[in-house]
């Protein structure tokens, strides 16, 4: 149900501001607004000269980005769930702060906790250039004493324009080292993945983690005729997503990062996974600006880092 004008909605059990008062504070006309649907999700919906897209705050997760007079970059399944507290099935997925399951919590969530959690829109600001940048920051309140007993913040910073920019900034407030993990999991819309091809990865070492994690060295461009779940060491370049069927490429630019995530899970893994939706693994691909593996960061007292990546169409 959409809360009244002036009321607040809640999350878990927190008070969060209303659509009505979300737009009241951030809101731009003609550019940027935020809807609810049925299920209680907040929506924030950008449309600008160069792009349209749409971001949950839950996860401050991005679920559509259409670069103006092109079909859809991003994937989305069919079936995906938007349910609180639960992961949405495509996207922009943040993962953070590990990335896949805990070094030695089996019980705490795969991915981490930041993807499931309400963010908090910070900045919204229409740019010269006719871009559209926001800022969402993850509350206090939202990271799990359990789980993350730092003194860390995070904010992940979206900018639609020309091309889509993401920056994850991770800040330590405390005055101890501490070490991260983390992936922006994007999935990407394309044609059939049985006719895509990744160039950029040619000669890394990858972690083949359907084959139990054996080290492998990519020769060639990546196909894809099979479940396919890799961590790419030491990958600092650009990777071009080469789609033949929907005649475009998808540029991949990162900084921040020496791991790149390439994963599709295939027939017998979507079937069993239930939010997939039918085919859906064949229309998506997954290529991730990591910091995992051997690639995590160890933050300094008072430092932060950026995990930042742009993507472009051509």
């Amino acid at each position: 149900m959409t809360p009244k004008q002036g009321s607040s909605s809640h999350y878990r059990g927190e008070a969060v501001e209303s659509v009505s008062e979300l737009n009241r504070r951030y809101g731009i006309p003609d550019q940027v607004s935020f809807c609810q649907d049925p299920g209680g999700f907040i929506h924030v919906d950008v449309k600008n000269s160069w792009a349209s897209a749409r971001i949950a705050l839950q996860g401050a997760q991005l679920t559509d980005w259409v670069p103006k007079g092109e079909a859809p970059v991003i994937w989305l399944s069919k079936e995906a769930s938007f349910q609180k507290g639960k992961s949405i099935r495509g996207g922009a997925p943040v993962c953070w702060p590990w990335f896949g399951p805990h070094e030695s919590q089996r019980d705490f969530p795969a991915h981490g906790f930041a993807r499931t959690a309400l963010w908090e829109i910070s900045r919204v600001e229409s740019r010269s250039d006719g871009s559209t940048h926001l800022v969402f920051r993850l509350p206090e309140a939202a990271f799990p004493k359990n789980q993350w007993a730092h003194a860390t913040t995070l904010e992940n910073h979206i900018t639609i324009g020309s091309s889509l920019e993401v920056d994850l900034v991770t800040h330590n407030l405390g005055n101890q080292p501490v070490t991260i993990g983390q992936a922006l999991h994007t999935y990407f819309q394309v044609g059939d993945i049985r006719t895509v091809r990744l160039l950029g990865l040619e000669e890394c070492v990858y972690l083949d983690k359907v084959a139990g994690g054996v080290r492998k060295i990519q020769k060639g461009p990546v196909n894809f005729t099979e479940e396919t779940d890799r961590i790419y060491l030491g990958a600092t370049g650009d990777v071009l997503i080469e789609d033949p069927l929907m005649k475009r490429q998808i540029r991949v630019t990162k900084n921040g990062s020496t791991s790149t995530v390439v994963w599709n899970p295939w027939i017998e893994k979507s079937e069993k996974m239930g939010d997939m939706g039918d085919e859906g693994y064949l229309h998506m691909v997954c290529v991730e600006n990591a910091n995992a593996a051997e690639d995590v960061v160890t933050l300094a007292p008072g430092a932060e880092h950026h995990l930042w990546v742009r993507y472009t169409t051509a």
